[in-house]
């Protein structure tokens, strides 16, 4: 027993003089993130903010035609925006070939002057007022995943704000300003090590944090372990006899004994938001992209409107952008106003075990049929959604569909930001799948297996205590994570502090020799 306590002590002692300082970095930046999470962006609502409407009467050409110029197939997804305050079309998503609506000239890429001129629009000042800082052809630390070139711009605004636009598509795609920049060195950089030399190199920053975290776990688990077989039971009994140390060690057990179960399920929860070893790749329930829509979009179906019915249909107000759609076999116009600007501190959960896609609630979005260019009144039928899905999945059966006019446990967001009501469809199948549509543009937003699920709790339930009552209870909340992050900091830093006594100690034996160790030379 001795000896299998001489092994625990020697271990949690060196592995905590290793990692001390990575875990007071996590506690610490665990705090800030509970106000700043995630990385800067531009967000969507922020990009149709400051976009300029469409004016639909420089609008000359319908998608089909714009299509035909540029030599495309006149199938798949479009949109109509303005750049450089000329209507165009912009065809595909992720590599967009971009068409002006008024001439049918494709576009090629912004020259520097023009790439100024697109992110003085964005800034909403004059030209003079924004600076070329230079044309990016490697990633900077708020680029790692945007495509090269940029086009880096600063801007005269008093908060140091800075614009990367992308030459080839005209549009900017970042914007960091000082305080996004300063609260992310201080929560998501440091917190998940997203620095710029670590990123670039993916499968070293994946391995880097799921052995940091496996780490952590154990040296959790060694000072539990510790809790347990160091404490004493004196007769009779007292705290200050039961725990056999001084300060400020007897604080660093006491502090590792209340916030260790803590401290443990943090560095877990940590670990499997990296998804070691495919854990959760279990295949769920697999539903064609175009299970609701029928098929890919069809852009002949959109005719040429003059500028009084897009105005009539419109109510007078104006369209930033204009996406087209096919929803249940139908072409439909979805016309983008703008929305409710939410900033970067309404995100609330920086890993997502299962994606949501496009679901962001859009306050003024209008949906209009291209067929008889009316606005569709409410929500699409129910009953024909569940039937496509159902014919997409022969080989499973349904077991229950549940309107939801509020979130449930999977489907859900503390600042309302996915939209309600929802459509929640279970099946079967052998991983249990759950699938959500949104019944207000006919789009499937997930699907969740089984396995999905369980981290949903393991991960979010554990390391941001995201439980029924409490995640959505403020400032109640922020208390309980403050006080825990605190604990485990304090307990931290007291072991880094005796970490580097015992450090100095060895050290300086090993800088004096042993007096019988040495002798005169003759």
């Amino acid at each position: 027993m001795k000896l299998f306590r001489r092994a625990v002590i020697l271990s949690h002692r060196y592995l905590g003089i290793v990692l001390s300082l990575l875990v007071i970095m996590w506690f610490a930046t665990g705090i800030t993130m509970i106000y700043w999470g995630g990385m800067p962006r531009v967000t969507p609502e922020l990009r149709l903010e400051r976009m300029h409407p469409v004016d639909f009467s420089h609008v000359q050409l319908t998608p089909a035609q714009a299509a035909e110029r540029a030599d495309l197939d006149p199938i798949g997804r479009a949109t109509l925006a303005t750049l450089l305050d000329r209507p165009v079309y912009r065809f595909g998503s992720r590599n967009p070939t971009v068409v002006f609506a008024d001439t049918g000239e494709l576009f090629d890429e912004l020259s520097v002057e023009q790439a100024q001129a697109v992110a003085a629009t964005f800034a909403r000042l004059p030209v003079a007022q924004v600076h070329h800082v230079a044309t990016m052809h490697e990633v900077d630390q708020w680029t790692l995943q945007t495509p090269l070139p940029l086009d880096k711009f600063s801007v005269d605004d008093g908060e140091g704000t800075e614009l990367y636009v992308q030459p080839a598509t005209g549009e900017v795609a970042m914007m960091t300003t000082r305080s996004s920049r300063g609260w992310a060195w201080v929560s998501t950089i440091p917190h998940w090590l997203y620095f710029t030399a670590l990123r670039t190199n993916q499968p070293l920053w994946y391995r880097l944090l799921v052995w940091t975290s496996i780490a952590a776990c154990v040296l959790a688990v060694l000072g539990l372990v510790l809790g347990v077989t160091q404490l004493r039971t004196p007769r009779p009994f007292t705290v200050k006899k039961a725990i056999p140390y001084s300060v400020p060690m007897r604080w660093h057990y006491i502090s590792g004994v209340v916030f260790g179960v803590f401290t443990l399920t943090f560095a877990f929860s940590g670990l499997l938001s990296m998804e070691p070893w495919g854990w959760t790749n279990a295949q769920g329930l697999e539903l064609p992209r175009n299970v609701l829509s029928g098929g890919p979009v069809d852009l002949s179906q959109f005719a040429a409107h003059p500028v009084a019915e897009w105005e009539h249909v419109l109510g007078g107000m104006p369209a930033k952008e204009v996406e087209f759609a096919r929803m249940l076999d139908e072409p439909y116009y979805i016309v983008r106003r703008g929305s409710v600007a939410r900033d970067d501190f309404d995100r609330e959960r920086l890993h997502q075990p299962y994606p949501i896609r496009h679901a962001r609630i859009e306050d003024h979005r209008q949906l209009i049929s291209a067929a008889t260019f009316k606005t569709h009144p409410g929500l699409f039928d129910e009953a024909a959604l569940v039937a496509r899905i159902k014919a997409a999945a022969p080989g499973a059966r349904i077991i229950e569909t549940q309107p939801l006019a509020e979130y449930d446990a999977y489907y859900y967001s503390r600042n309302r930001q996915i939209p309600l009501p929802a459509l929640r469809i279970k099946f079967d199948d052998p991983a249990q799948t759950w699938v959500y549509v949104d019944p207000s543009i006919s789009q499937v937003v997930t699907a969740i297996n089984r396995w999905q699920r369980v981290e949903r709790w393991a991960y979010h339930g554990l390391h941001s205590l995201d439980l029924p009552y409490l995640y959505n209870s403020r400032p109640s909340w922020d208390v309980v994570m403050i006080l825990l992050c605190l604990g485990g900091l304090t307990s931290s830093v007291l072991g880094l502090v005796l970490g580097t006594r015992r450090m100095k100690r060895a050290a300086a034996r090993l800088a004096v020799p042993e007096r019988e160790g040495l002798r005169p030379m003759a």
